[in-house]
């Protein structure tokens, strides 16, 4: 038996379903190397405008429930164009493996395709083989690594 991957646009009744998820992703970021930068830099779904968090997100859903989410974000770079930025992609434990993440991740492709931008971006963090192999599968790949020091400390 095999499940296809619905992806569309986010709703308010899935705004509960997609802060949970938010978090379960959160609980596993906490215990990644540089997850901690990553959590005081990127503010839980449950604090943002729920506006904001429908306006920018995705679901993936199986039988109208929802397993995974997507959340971009889009930058006007002067010298450069419009960017997507993928803040959080993240597909339920027990729905993994299945094509989510694959399919949430060309939706959003396409959807900053026709917004015409002229890139889209993503993170990782150091370790984070799942969500590197899910990029790279998309032919997203590494231009930057940033690297840091905590001082005074």
């Amino acid at each position: 038996m095999s499940i296809e991957p619905v992806i569309r646009h986010a709703r308010h009744d899935d705004l509960a379903v997609i802060v949970d998820l938010d978090g379960s992703a959160r609980e596993i970021v906490a215990s990644q190397r540089g997850g901690r930068n990553w959590l005081i830099e990127h503010a839980p779904a449950k604090f943002l405008h729920p506006d904001d968090v429908i306006d920018h997100s995705w679901v993936g859903t199986v039988d109208e429930h929802v397993v995974g989410f997507l959340r971009c974000t889009f930058e006007e770079i002067d010298t450069y164009g419009l960017v997507c930025s993928v803040e959080r992609v993240f597909v339920h434990e027990n729905a993994r493996e299945l094509g989510f993440g694959d399919a949430l991740l060309q939706h959003a492709i396409e959807h900053a395709t026709n917004l015409g931008c002229v890139a889209i971006e993503g993170n990782a963090l150091p370790g984070d083989r799942q969500t590197k192999n899910l990029y790279e599968r998309a032919g997203i790949v590494a231009r930057k690594i940033i690297v840091s020091r905590p001082l005074n400390q």
